[in-house]
């Protein structure tokens, strides 16, 4: 395994804004998420990238104090929190193996009696949401606070008219979560969990809020925002685990081929990868691959990785 570089706060600045430029020729090769209607109305030319490292520093390019749709990502951050309420209890109704199959895949639930393959497939996420909210009243002020806490505060919040857009047009997680309740893996009403579900997935934050949210993945647990271990380092490790293996939808190995970084995408063209032992890298842009992940985001970290070193292969 090569030795990371050292990488001071100027240096990873100069590397962010070269990689700004990069990327340019990429743009108008992806396409927005279009089947939820609030997504489809943003810029697909925005860009934006920041880093945090584990001395509190923190560098940042591009549209890095817009707020944008977390998404998929929010599943990252509720799986912590059902870590932290319930252990390994979570384990005994959702698997830790790759889908092989898109997010929002209907077959592969079915065949496997309303087992999810893991917690970021969305009847994973469903799952996740159902058991949270036998703990919570409310599941997406639980991850709003969660990410609040572990990034010292956002620029963001929940966006009401995006969680009315999902919701509207939910009809595939409806699908998913009817199946799951079928087979007995949901304690609440499908639709409840799927409009608890819209909601999380529709906070909204920056990518410096990204990066600084995900930094304790990249320590041990330990947020240097709220100065305190938010995560067990034994859970720390589970999480990033998964996340290797099933963070970007079915285009996982690729994006660990290219990359080689633990991370979690969302479709709002969100992506956070985890260096442990160094920090943590959000990135923005919203033009989708195939498999649902940012296009010109993956480039981007692809080069981060290569010219840091920081990937963990």
């Amino acid at each position: 395994m090569r030795e990371p570089r050292p990488f001071t706060a100027y240096r990873l600045k100069d590397l962010l804004s070269d990689i700004a430029e990069h990327v340019r020729p990429a743009f108008g090769k992806g396409k927005v998420a279009d089947y939820i209607p609030e997504l489809a109305k943003v810029d697909a030319s925005k860009f934006g990238m920041a880093v945090a490292t584990l001395d509190g520093a923190e560098v940042a390019v591009g549209d890095a104090d817009e707020p944008f749709s977390l998404q998929s990502i929010t599943k990252l951050f509720a799986l912590e929190l059902a870590l932290n309420r319930g252990g390994d209890e979570i384990w005994t109704r959702v698997g830790k193996e790759p889908s092989g199959t898109p997010f929002n895949h209907l077959a592969i639930l079915e065949a496997e009696r309303g087992a999810p393959r893991n917690p970021f497939v969305n009847a994973g996420a469903l799952t996740v949401t159902d058991y949270l909210m036998a703990r919570v009243p409310d599941v997406s002020t639980l991850v709003l606070e969660y990410i609040r806490t572990c990034a010292g505060g956002i620029t963001g919040g929940l966006d009401e008219t995006v969680a009315a857009s999902e919701m509207a047009t939910a009809y595939q997680n409806r699908a998913i979560a009817n199946i799951l309740r079928v087979h007995n893996n949901l304690t609440h009403a499908p639709d409840a969990v799927v409009d608890a579900y819209c909601r999380q997935c529709a906070i909204a934050a920056t990518v410096r809020d990204l990066a600084r949210a995900a930094l304790p993945l990249a320590m041990d647990g330990f947020s240097i925002h709220s100065g305190e271990t938010v995560l067990a380092q034994r859970n720390v490790r589970r999480v990033n685990a998964v996340m290797m293996t099933c963070g970007m939808y079915d285009s996982t190995g690729s994006f660990a081929y290219r990359v080689g970084l633990p991370a979690k995408s969302g479709v709002g063209g969100g992506i956070v990868a985890i260096a442990p032992g160094q920090g943590a890298i959000a990135v923005w842009s919203p033009e989708l691959d195939r498999a649902g992940n940012s296009l010109v985001g993956t480039i981007a970290l692809e080069i981060f990785a290569q010219n840091t070193r920081w990937s963990i292969l």
